[in-house]
């Protein structure tokens, strides 16, 4: 199983993850928030969330698709054995540790904020996701190895040959549609521990990870039909957004989901596949991010909404001291305590590696 380096995937990986960090942000500055348990500020940016609507619907999904890719290239140098150990460490560790010590932090945040009674609180929070992905690697693992080992067959090469013409990957789209069809989400964006997301994100999962088995073909294709896709996609936004007040039905969305996806995989392939330190630097550092975001996020809230300066000033300054402090915790403390590495999705190394790794351009994406 041989397959060159793509920096293009890490990248949108680290996109994604830095629009999630806005994402939840912005949920703070929506009169909502409160009944999903974020801090809420007194003064909205309703307005903020218009271009969330358009974005809602393809960054997950777009996190489950290179999560699918990131297998595929994990399977080059491991049996299902290694794989499966490699993946509890990388995943179920920090999802479990994450459960009982990094979750339970947004609660006590927010109990101290509104003046309720303390109490110890674990559940999944944001971390969902790495449950969702930690329970495809299982369900999928004996498929994907059969694929790996008949990887000259006739599937592939018919797959590869579907998949070179525009039409091949937009009609994966169907099944996303006969998912929201046969689930009938009330919010097609509500993936967060519904059937919904766990379907969704399976199908993803799994299409991620054939799209780079299929070879360059899928690549040519998003690259050649890149601004079809979005064009197509944007299309679907405007109806959503004019027809349906930015909640259309679940099969439409799919399509425009998908399409926006797609276009995005041509762009990255188009401008971002080289390599780069900074592109080093991040991709290691955004799995951790990802996993203490939230109660940073939340404590910026608690220091910075009760402040006197104009709403928009607020975000500004919540998204600030988020990134900021995130990148002190990640490069202070996360990376350069040895045994807290494990628990953050980070190899547990010394740090005589971990200053060499610092240099080099290479990227894991796995």
């Amino acid at each position: 199983m041989k397959t060159e380096r793509r920096y293009d995937i890490d990248w949108l990986r680290v996109i994604a993850i830095g629009l999630l960090l806005i994402y939840h942000i912005a949920i703070v500055f929506q009169p909502w928030a409160m009944f999903i348990g974020f801090i809420r500020s007194d003064e909205f940016l309703e307005g903020l969330w218009k271009p969330m609507t358009m974005l809602n619907v393809w960054r997950i999904p777009l996190l489950f698709y290179v999560s699918g890719m990131g297998l595929y290239f994990a399977m080059r140098k491991r049996n299902w054995k290694q794989l499966l150990l490699e993946r509890t460490k990388r995943i179920l560790l920090p999802f479990v540790f994450g459960f009982v010590a990094i979750t339970t932090l947004h609660m006590y945040i927010f109990q101290t904020y509104y003046d309720m009674p303390l109490g110890y609180y674990p559940h999944v929070g944001h971390l969902w996701f790495l449950g969702n992905i930690f329970a495809y690697v299982l369900l999928l693992l004996p498929l994907f190895f059969y694929l790996k080992k008949n990887e000259n067959g006739r599937f592939k090469n018919g797959l590869s040959k579907f998949m070179s013409n525009p039409i091949g990957p937009l009609s994966i789209s169907l099944f996303f549609v006969f998912e929201a069809l046969l689930v009938k989400p009330s919010l097609f964006a509500l993936y967060a521990e519904t059937w919904h997301g766990f379907f969704l994100g399976l199908l993803a999962f799994f299409f991620g990870f054939l799209f780079v088995y299929s070879g360059k073909t899928f690549w040519q294709t998003v690259l050649k039909w890149r601004y079809l896709y979005l064009g197509i996609a944007a299309v679907l936004y405007g109806i959503r957004y004019f027809e349906f007040a930015t909640e259309a039905p679940g099969y439409l969305t799919a399509i425009e989901a998908n399409c926006w996806i797609f276009g995005v995989f041509g762009l990255g392939y188009k401008y971002l596949n080289r390599p780069s330190k900074i592109l080093s630097y991040l991709s290691q550092a955004a799995y951790p991010v990802y996993i203490i975001h939230m109660f940073v996020l939340y404590i910026g809230a608690m220091l910075i909404l009760p402040l006197d300066m104009p709403t928009v000033l607020k975000f500004i300054a919540i998204t600030a001291f988020t990134g900021i402090v995130c990148y002190l915790l990640y490069e202070f403390v996360l990376r350069r305590v040895v045994f807290l590495r494990p628990f953050f999705g980070l190899k547990w190394t010394s740090k005589k590696i971990e200053r060499s790794k610092r240099h080099s351009p290479d990227i894991n994406i796995e």
